[in-house]
C-alpha cells in the first residue's frame, strides 16, 4: 500500500456540542401513570360435574391492586385448604404453619421493651459457676407396663398409665456422683433430648417421668452457689414439656378439614381434646412431692385455655399459694420467678398474681437471716456476701415483671414496702436494676439516702451506686441534683480499696459524668481511676472496663480540641500497655474522630495526639498482620491526613505530609494518599511500591496533579517515567488469584495517557512532542502477543490524540497551564510535524493490515479496516483527494470478503449522508456515492 499524506479536519467543538444536544419534547402520559393504582381483573369458574359441561364464570373488577400471592401466606388460598382436605400431610403442613404464626403472635403480646427471658439466661449461665462436684439423683421406675400395651377401654388405659406413674414414684433411685459443671450440663442435655425422644415415640409417661425427675433437681441446694444456673437449665425441660403438651392438644381440636384460629375460645375446642387436657391435669395432681407438682403444672398453665376463660386467672393464684410450702427461701425465690415468667407469657394482663408474689416475698425474705439458712451457710462455707447476690436473677425477674407499664403509685408503693423492711440492699438493688430509668432517675436523691441506710455486711453499698449509675446512663435526674448526686456516689466509690470493685462501679459513673459535667470534672474522675489503678498494675486486670471508660468519653466529646486539653486523658491511655487492647483503644478514638470531625484542622494539640495514635496503629503492622486489618487501619490513618489542613502555608502541609510518610511506611493505601497530597514526593516513593499497573497509574495521576498545581517539570518527570516503566508490564498479570493476559489493562492506561499528554506543553529544550515521540518509540519496541491487534488499536488512539493537537484550540485545558495550542498558536512548523508523526502511524497501521490477508486473519482485517475508516471519518479531513480516495479502499477491504456486518456498514452509509447535510460537509455526499454496499447471495 503507498503511503498517504495526513490532513486533520478543523473542529469547531462548540458546534458540536451543540448539535449533539438531546431535543426537548413534551410528554403526555395521557390515562397511564407509573404510580397509578392497577386495575385487576379477577376471574373465578366453578365447574359442576366432570361429565356435565355447564360453568359458571364471574368476573370483578376492583381499582386497588391485589396481591394474587398474598393469601398463600396466611394458608387461605382454596389450593391448599383443598389440598389439606386429602392429603393429612398437607393438613400437618397447614397446622405447622398456623402454630408458627401462632407462637409469633403470643410472643408478641410483651412489647419489645420487655426484656424476655432469654437475653438474662446465657448471663446466668456465665455468672453463677462452680468448681464443687455435683450429683444427679435418678428415680428409675420399674417397667411394668408399657405405653404401647393394646387395651379396648380408655378406663383401663388411664389406669394402667397412672400405675406406671405410682411404680415410678416408688421405684428404685441411681444417683450419679462427682460430677463437674460440664458433666452435670451435659447429663441435663441428655435428658432433654430423651424428653423428645420419648414424646416422638409417644411414650408420654416416660416424657412425663423425666420432667419430674428433673424438677425434684430444684429441691437440691448441696451446691448452692450453682443454684441459678441449675433453675435455667432445668427450665428449659420444663419448658420444653410444656410446648409439647401444649402442641398435642391444640392439634387434636383440628379435624379433617379445618385448623383450629389462632385466638381460639374454650368453645372451638373438642370433647377430646378437653379431656385429654383434664387427664394431663389428673396426673400432675397425683404428683405427691411439691415443687415437681407445681413446676410440672407452671409448664403447662397454658393449657387451661382449653378448658374455660378462666382457668389461667383462677390457677394463677393457688400456684402462687402452693409456694408458700416451700421453707428455703432461695428455691422459693425461684419458683416464684418461674410462675412470673409463665404468667406473662401467657396472661401478662393479670397483675394481681404478679403483685402477690412480690408481697409473698417480701413477708419471708427474713427467713435469709435466720437460723435455718445461716446454719446452711456455715455447712457450706459460703458467706452472706457471696450468698445474697444468689437472690438477684430471681427477684430482678419477679421486679421486671411486676414493673412492667405499671403505674407510678404502685413502684411508690414498693418503694415504701422496701423501707419498712429497714432498706434492705439486695432488695434495694433489685429494685433499682428492674424499674424503669426514668422513674429511678426523678428519685434520685431518695434513692441515694435509702442507700446510706443500708446495712452493707451482706449487700456492698458500691454495688448499689453502680446499679444506680446504669438508671442515670439512661435517664437523666433533675438538673438541681446532679452536683449533689455525682459528689454522694464518688465519695463511696473513691474509698474502695479494691480495684476490681473500684473499677467495675467507676466505669458506670463516668458516662454520668461525661454527660451532664465539663472536661474539668472528667479530668478530676480519669485522674481517680489513674491513681487507683496504677499501683501494682492493677490496670492489667481491668482493661474491658477501662476501653469503656474510653469508649464513653469519646461519644460524648466530639469537639477534639476539648477532649485531648484534659489533661489526664493521654496518661489514661498510657495504661493499655497490652499492644492488641491499645491498638483497639487507638482504632475507637480514630473512628470518633473521622466520624464527627467535621472541618479541617492544624490545632497543634489535636495533630500532636492523632499523630502519637495514628504512629501507635501503624507500629502494630507486622508479618502476621492480617490484610483486612491493615486496610482498616490505613482507612483510619488516610481519614486523619485528609482532614488536616494548613490552608495557604504549603511548606508547612509539605512539611506534615513528610512526617507523615516517615511515620507510616509499612501501610501502602497511606503511602498512596501521601503520594496523591504530596506531589515533591512521589516520585521517590512510587518506584517502592509492587504492582506494576499501580505504579503506571500512580505516575499518570502524579503527574496529572503535578499539571493542575502548575509543576510542569515535575509533570514531566512523572510522565517520562511512566513511558520507560511501560517495556517492563509482563504480558500476564495477577488479578484476584488468576493469571490474565495484561493487554487490555495496557491499553486502558495508555489511553488515559493519551488523553492527558493532548494538554501537556512541550518542553522548551526538548524537540516538538517530544513526550508522545517517545511515547510511539516504546509502543513500537513493546513485545505483543501473536495474532494481537493491540497496536494497531493504540495506534489509531494515537492518530485520534494528533488530530486533537491540530486544533486551533483544544478540546479542554487546565486552568493556568498554558497547553501547546497557546504555545505554538497554530504555527505551521508545528502542524508539519505534527502531520508526519500522523503519516508514520498510519503506515503502520496500513503495513499490518497488509499482513492480515490471510484466510485465518481475514475478519480481523475488516474490522480493523472499517476501524481506521471510521477514525479517518472522524478526524480526516476528507477534502484531500489522496485521503478521501484511501477511505474508499478501506470501505471495500472492510467488505472484501464477506466478513463484514451488513447492518454496521448500513449504518455507517447512512450516518455518512446525513452528515453531508451538514454546513462544510459537502463533500461528504459524492464520497457517500462511492461506497457501495456488498450484497450476500
Amino acid at each position: 500500500m503507498a503511503v498517504f499524506p495526513w490532513h486533520s479536519r478543523n473542529r469547531n467543538y462548540k458546534a458540536e456540542f451543540a448539535s449533539c444536544r438531546l431535543e426537548a419534547v413534551p410528554l403526555e402520559f395521557g390515562d397511564y401513570h407509573p404510580l397509578k393504582p392497577i386495575t385487576v381483573t379477577e376471574s373465578k369458574t366453578k365447574k359442576v360435574s366432570r361429565k356435565g359441561s355447564t360453568s359458571s364464570t364471574s368476573s370483578s373488577s376492583s381499582n386497588s391492586m391485589v396481591d394474587p400471592l398474598s393469601s398463600v401466606l396466611d394458608g387461605t388460598d382454596p389450593l391448599s385448604m383443598f389440598a389439606a382436605s386429602a392429603d393429612p400431610a398437607a393438613l400437618a403442613a397447614a397446622m405447622d404453619s398456623s402454630r408458627k404464626k401462632r407462637d409469633k403472635d403470643e410472643n408478641s403480646i410483651v412489647g419489645s421493651d420487655f426484656e424476655p427471658w432469654a437475653n438474662k439466661r446465657g448471663e446466668i449461665l456465665a455468672r453463677y459457676t462452680t468448681t464443687e462436684k455435683l450429683s444427679i439423683n435418678l428415680f428409675m421406675g420399674a417397667e411394668k407396663g408399657k405405653a404401647g400395651t393394646a387395651t379396648s377401654a380408655m378406663s383401663e388405659k388411664v389406669r394402667t398409665r397412672l400405675e406406671e406413674l405410682d411404680d415410678f414414684e416408688e421405684g428404685s433411685q441411681k444417683e450419679l456422683l462427682n460430677l463437674t459443671q460440664q458433666d452435670y450440663v451435659n447429663r441435663i442435655e441428655e435428658l432433654n433430648q430423651s424428653l423428645k425422644d420419648a414424646w416422638a415415640s409417644d411414650q408420654k409417661v416416660k416424657a412425663l417421668k423425666i420432667v419430674i425427675q428433673c424438677s425434684k433437681l430444684l429441691s437440691d441446694t448441696s451446691v448452692i452457689q450453682f443454684y441459678p444456673s441449675k433453675f435455667v437449665l432445668i427450665t428449659d425441660i420444663l419448658d420444653t414439656f410444656g410446648k409439647l403438651v401444649y402442641e398435642r392438644i391444640f392439634s387434636m381440636c383440628a379435624d379433617n378439614r379445618s385448623v383450629l384460629p389462632d385466638h381460639f375460645s374454650p368453645e372451638n375446642t373438642n370433647d377430646t381434646a378437653k379431656e385429654t387436657c383434664l387427664n394431663w391435669f389428673f396426673k400432675i395432681a397425683s404428683i405427691r412431692e411439691l415443687i415437681p407438682r407445681f413446676y410440672v403444672e407452671a409448664s403447662i398453665l397454658k393449657c387451661n385455655k382449653f378448658l374455660s376463660k378462666t382457668g389461667i386467672s383462677e390457677c394463677l393464684p393457688r400456684l402462687t399459694c402452693m409456694i408458700r410450702g416451700i421453707g428455703d427461701p432461695l428455691v422459693s425465690v425461684y419458683a416464684r420467678a418461674y410462675l412470673c415468667r409463665v404468667g406473662m407469657e401467657v396472661a401478662p394482663h393479670l397483675k394481681e398474681s404478679l403483685n402477690k408474689n412480690f408481697f409473698d416475698f417480701l413477708l419471708t425474705f427474713k427467713q435469709i437471716h435466720g437460723d435455718t439458712v445461716q446454719n446452711q451457710l456455715v455447712v457450706q462455707g459460703v458467706d452472706l456476701p457471696s450468698y445474697l447476690p444468689l437472690y438477684s436473677p430471681a427477684m430482678d425477674w419477679i421486679f421486671q415483671c411486676i414493673s412492667y407499664h405499671a403505674p407510678e403509685a404502685l413502684l411508690t408503693e414498693m418503694m415504701e414496702r422496701c423501707k419498712k423492711l429497714g432498706n434492705n440492699a439486695l432488695l434495694l438493688n433489685s429494685v433499682m436494676s428492674a424499674f424503669r430509668a426514668e422513674f429511678i432517675a426523678t428519685r434520685s436523691m431518695d434513692f441515694i439516702g435509702m442507700i446510706k441506710e443500708c446495712d452493707e455486711s451482706g449487700f456492698p453499698k458500691h454495688l448499689l451506686f453502680r446499679s444506680l449509675g446504669l438508671n442515670l446512663a439512661l435517664a437523666d435526674p433533675p438538673e438541681s441534683d446532679r452536683l449533689q448526686i455525682l459528689n454522694e456516689a464518688w465519695k463511696v466509690i473513691t474509698k474502695l480499696k479494691n480495684p476490681q470493685d473500684y473499677i467495675n462501679c467507676a466505669e458506670v459513673w463516668v458516662e454520668y459524668t461525661c454527660k451532664h459535667f465539663t472536661k474539668r470534672e472528667v479530668n478530676t474522675v480519669l485522674a481517680d481511676v489513674i491513681k487507683h489503678m496504677t499501683p501494682d498494675r492493677a490496670f492489667e486486670d481491668s482493661y474491658p472496663q477501662l476501653q469503656l471508660i474510653i469508649k464513653k468519653v469519646i461519644a460524648h466529646f466530639h469537639d477534639f480540641s476539648v477532649l485531648f486539653s484534659v489533661e489526664k486523658f493521654l496518661p489514661f491511655l498510657d495504661m493499655f500497655q497490652k499492644e492488641n487492647v491499645r491498638v483497639e483503644v487507638c482504632k475507637c478514638i480514630m473512628e470518633a474522630f473521622i466520624k464527627h470531625q467535621q472541618e479541617p484542622t492544624k490545632d497543634p494539640v489535636i495533630l500532636n495526639a492523632l499523630l502519637h495514635i495514628c504512629k501507635t496503629m501503624h507500629d502494630s503492622v507486622n508479618a502476621l498482620t492480617l490484610e483486612d486489618e491493615k486496610r482498616m487501619l490505613a482507612y483510619l490513618i488516610n481519614g486523619f491526613i485528609k482532614m488536616v489542613s494548613f490552608g495557604r502555608d504549603f511548606e508547612q502541609q509539605l512539611s506534615f505530609y513528610v512526617e507523615s510518610r516517615s511515620m507510616f511506611c509499612n501501610l501502602e493505601p497511606v503511602l498512596v494518599q501521601l503520594i496523591h497530597a504530596c506531589v515533591a514526593y512521589c516520585f521517590i516513593t512510587i518506584p517502592s511500591l509492587v504492582g506494576i499497573f499501580t505504579r503506571l497509574n500512580l505516575y499518570l495521576h502524579s503527574g496529572q496533579v503535578a499539571l493542575a498545581n502548575q509543576c510542569l517539570s515535575q509533570a514531566d518527570a512523572f510522565f517520562k517515567a511512566a513511558i520507560s516503566l511501560v517495556p517492563e508490564v509482563p504480558k500476564t498479570i495477577n488479578i484476584d488469584g488468576k493469571m490474565r493476559p495484561s493487554e487490555s489493562f495496557l491499553m486502558e492506561f495508555l489511553c488515559n495517557f493519551f488523553s492527558t499528554l493532548l494538554i501537556v506543553p512541550d518542553h522548551p529544550e526538548h524537540g516538538v512532542l517530544f513526550l508522545v515521540r517517545e511515547l510511539l518509540n516504546v509502543i513500537q519496541d513493546y513485545t505483543w502477543e501473536d495474532n494481537s491487534d493491540e497496536k494497531i488499536r493504540i495506534y489509531t488512539c494515537v492518530l485520534h490524540l494528533l488530530a486533537a493537537m491540530s486544533q486551533e484550540t483544544f478540546l479542554y485545558h487546565i486552568d493556568k497551564v498554558d497547553s501547546n495550542d497557546s504555545l505554538y498558536g497554530g504555527d505551521s512548523k508545528f502542524l508539519a510535524e505534527n502531520n508526519k508523526l500522523c503519516e508514520t502511524v498510519m503506515a503502520q497501521i496500513l503495513e499490518h493490515l497488509k499482513t492480515l490477508a490471510k484466510d485465518e486473519a481475514l475478519k480481523r482485517q475488516s474490522l480493523l479496516g472499517l476501524s481506521f475508516f471510521n477514525s479517518i471519518l472522524a478526524h480526516g479531513d476528507l477534502r484531500n483527494n489522496k485521503l478521501n480516495q484511501l477511505s474508499v479502499n478501506l470501505w471495500h477491504l472492510a467488505q472484501r470478503h464477506g466478513c463484514a456486518d451488513t447492518r454496521t456498514m448500513v449504518k455507517t452509509l447512512e450516518y455518512i449522508k446525513k452528515r453531508s447535510k451538514q454546513p462544510d460537509m459537502n463533500h461528504l455526499t459524492e464520497l457517500a456515492l462511492r461506497l457501495p454496499l456488498q450484497t450476500r447471495t
